[in-house]
């Protein structure tokens, strides 16, 4: 799917590709769409996975940075440090992933609705955890977590699509400095 797309890749080439029969094929899979739901569903994990990773949380990928258990945010430095550490493991993830990358952020909405389902619901718990990372509180700043979450989604999709991955990278440090700002300013707080 990430040289011929969703649309564009039939079993037929799945088959071909992974070496197995159709028999074999629809034992594991019901259909086209089973298989990348499988496949989004892996590179979520990655994904998820990755950004626990960078934030010294103890690798918990359902509670990145989750500030819940107390003892305040997870990882080091300031909100801002904080979220440059985890825009940077989340462009460098896709960046090492282009196939899961390509997958998470373009082929998702060619297969339709219960994959948009799914993105949606992963983009909002990336955003919950952002917020948890962050110390932020309140529905406002629980908002601009929303915001920023799909801004960087939006920005990046063109990059991933293109297969241009210092494009990707390229995305980071203007991100990082509007958070700052953001910051700077009290759009972020716990209010």
């Amino acid at each position: 799917m990430r040289e011929k797309g969703y649309v564009g890749t039939s079993v037929e080439d799945v088959l071909k590709r992974a070496r197995v029969s159709r028999q074999s094929f629809y034992v594991l899979f019901s259909s086209k769409l089973d298989c990348f739901m499988a496949a989004f569903d892996k590179a979520s994990e990655l994904l998820m996975l990755r950004l626990a990773g960078s934030t010294e949380s103890g690798g918990d990928p359902a509670g990145i940075g989750d500030a819940a258990g107390g003892g305040g945010p997870a990882g080091g430095g300031d909100a801002a440090d904080r979220f440059e550490m985890v825009v940077t493991a989340y462009l460098e993830a896709l960046a090492s992933e282009p196939g899961y990358a390509r997958l998470f952020l373009v082929e998702v909405y060619a297969a339709g609705p219960e994959a948009i389902r799914r993105r949606t619901e992963i983009q909002r718990d990336l955003a919950a955890a952002l917020a948890g990372l962050m110390g932020v509180t309140g529905r406002a700043g629980e908002f601009a977590c929303q915001v920023i979450v799909s801004a960087v989604s939006t920005m990046v999709t063109p990059a991933v699509a293109a297969g241009d991955m210092d494009a990707l990278r390229a995305v980071g440090p203007p991100m990082v400095e509007h958070v700052r700002l953001l910051l700077r300013s009290g759009a972020l707080s716990g209010d």
